[in-house]
């Protein structure tokens, strides 16, 4: 059985597009939450007599508005969820406000000893934030000259295309619910890109095989639905276990890297569905064009 993808083109390209839509006007009306590692911020840090949860914790600092401190435990722990040396990177605070956050802990959580509190610089800096985007548009353009070599120019424009349409899912996502971006996100769209750009090159190099090995009278929707069959399974078993990974280390991992987990499930959901339905619809659209080609003169 040879699954009709392409005859649904319409369908995907209306969603992407409603999608991507939504996703800039976020990013453009809303902005992005940037973190302390590109903001800057104070670091609290205290040790609790007893253990604490990080939930108890994390309701004091809501009375302050600053419920997306990272909190870090460490010391006598008895769990992951608890501790009694409590580390609290927030946004900059004044000295009276962290005066005041010590003393609501104390009152609410349990009696502490205040290890230090200071003010710290952005982690990363605009000079790196640049470098990194840097990086990426080379090896965008490395990627476009290696597609274009292996297969043809097409393929490597709808390959980009796709991969575009999933970093702009990632970032729309954050962007609407204001997720905080911190260092590790750049580590996990950069993860996105190579993931992506793998799921595409596997589904467009058997189009190529396909190609030689098809009756020309096969149109270009052929090719491409036989393709996107003979490699879905390997597509699904690939997504299922990075899903599995990402999934356990978002639910499992603690809060400092439920947002590097998110960026990736976000990444790869987007990334399966673009190289299958989006990259190979737009490649037989433009490929079905060219009236020239024997295959579309059937």
């Amino acid at each position: 059985m040879t699954l009709n993808v392409i005859k649904y083109h319409r369908w995907w390209f209306a969603i992407s597009s409603i999608l991507v839509i939504i996703s800039l006007i976020s990013m453009f009306m809303k902005g992005f939450n940037f973190g302390i590692d590109y903001t800057g911020g104070t670091i609290v840090e205290v040790v609790f007599e007893q253990p604490v949860e990080v939930s108890q914790v994390r309701d004091v600092l809501k009375e302050y508005n600053l419920e997306n401190a990272q909190i870090q435990l460490s010391g006598d722990t008895t769990g992951d969820t608890s501790g009694k040396d409590v580390m609290i990177r927030t946004r900059n605070l004044e000295s009276s406000e962290s005066a005041a956050v010590v003393e609501s802990l104390t009152k609410n959580v349990g009696q502490n000893t205040v290890k230090r509190i200071e003010t710290v610089g952005a982690v990363i800096g605009s000079e790196v934030t640049e470098h990194a985007l840097t990086n990426l548009l080379i090896a965008f353009l490395a990627l476009a000259i290696y597609i274009s070599y292996r297969f043809e120019y097409k393929v490597a424009i709808s390959a980009l295309v796709a991969i575009f349409h999933d970093l702009i899912m990632v970032l729309g996502v954050f962007s609407y619910f204001q997720l905080e971006i911190d260092a590790s996100f750049l580590a996990a769209i950069l993860t996105v890109v190579g993931y992506s750009m793998n799921e595409s090159v596997v589904i467009f190099d058997r189009v190529r095989e396909n190609t030689h090995t098809h009756k020309r009278s096969d149109t270009f929707a052929d090719l491409a639905n036989a393709s996107i069959t003979q490699s879905i399974h390997r597509s699904f078993y690939t997504l299922a276990t990075v899903m599995f990974a990402c999934v356990s280390l978002y639910l499992f991992g603690g809060d400092t890297t439920k947002n590097f987990a998110l960026c990736m499930i976000i990444g790869f959901a987007s990334g399966a569905y673009s190289s299958i339905c989006v990259a190979t619809s737009l490649w037989v659209m433009w490929k079905s064009r060219n009236k020239n080609d024997v295959r579309n003169q059937q």
